[in-house]
């Protein structure tokens, strides 16, 4: 799971006003644009774009398939923009840099397998969850980590600032950094660390891939850690962008979409 991160501060909130400078692209018909509540519509309908900040480097949320944007997020992203009569504009950043982004006006919102925190919501807006993030320990089979109280002084790798490192520094583990998902599995593998923490999710999209977990296990420690709750991220003070996000998540959940997408991309239903 990726993996929130603890945030430095950030610049001062510019209005999303701003980002119709940025991008100059047409208007939505207006059916379509009276789909967005008024408050909002002003500055959404001049861009005619829902402008979406994540990664696009973590599968199954938003990764390059062929060479094509794709992923939960992805297509959720897509359906979120579609329910406010508007099109999703992808702008794939590094995570250094992705949350921060959304108070320098450079997207309204971010769909990055955020985790709602304290800390965050303290300077950001956030939707209702659209995941509840399992945590899950791997490490090689018979390595003796079944539970988070026994990666106590062990190495352990983990995204710089992600909650799982959060999670790891927590529980008493020695962080070594790890850029991506498959990187930590190869530290794994090769003895580097005794062990990784992410998400089931993430395990279970890497094997649904087909990718190689052999000699790996993966442990469900939310006995340990509550599941994460997993929501879009924005400028805190954009409450009519929250009110219409959450509006359309509500549409998607009903109609079966988020469950849908779900077990498409992770093979179940992480949506509850």
């Amino acid at each position: 799971m990726k993996y929130g991160k603890l945030i430095k501060s950030v610049a001062a909130f510019v209005g999303v006003a701003s980002l119709g400078l940025a991008f100059n692209v047409a208007r939505p018909a207006q059916a379509s644009a009276d789909k967005i509540s008024a408050a909002t519509s002003s500055e959404l309908k001049q861009k005619g774009t829902l402008t979406i900040g994540l990664e696009g480097t973590f599968a199954p949320y938003s990764y390059r398939k062929d060479g094509k944007l794709t992923g939960f997020e992805v297509e959720l992203g897509k359906d979120i923009a579609k329910q406010m009569g508007l099109k999703a504009k992808f702008v794939p950043t590094k995570w250094d840099g992705l949350i921060e982004g959304v108070n320098t006006g450079k997207y309204d919102i971010v769909l990055n397998n955020v985790t709602v925190t304290k800390e965050r919501q303290a300077k950001f807006g956030f939707s209702t969850p659209y995941i509840y993030s399992h945590f899950a320990l791997i490490s090689k089979k018979g390595s003796g980590l079944n539970t988070l109280k026994d990666i106590k002084g062990v190495k352990i790798a983990s995204g710089t600032g992600t909650d799982n490192s959060v999670v790891a520094k927590k529980f008493g583990a020695k962080v070594v950094p790890s850029s991506e998902f498959s990187t930590s599995l190869d530290m794994v593998r090769q003895g580097r660390v005794k062990g990784t923490i992410n998400s089931m999710s993430a395990w279970y999209a890497y094997k649904k891939d087909g990718k190689n977990v052999k000699g790996l296990q993966a442990k469900d420690v939310s006995k340990d850690e509550k599941p994460a709750k997993i929501s879009a991220l924005m400028a805190k003070k954009n409450t009519d962008l929250k009110k219409d996000v959450n509006k359309a998540l509500k549409q998607l959940r009903n109609d079966g979409t988020l469950t849908k997408l779900s077990k498409k991309y992770v093979g179940g239903d992480i949506t509850k």
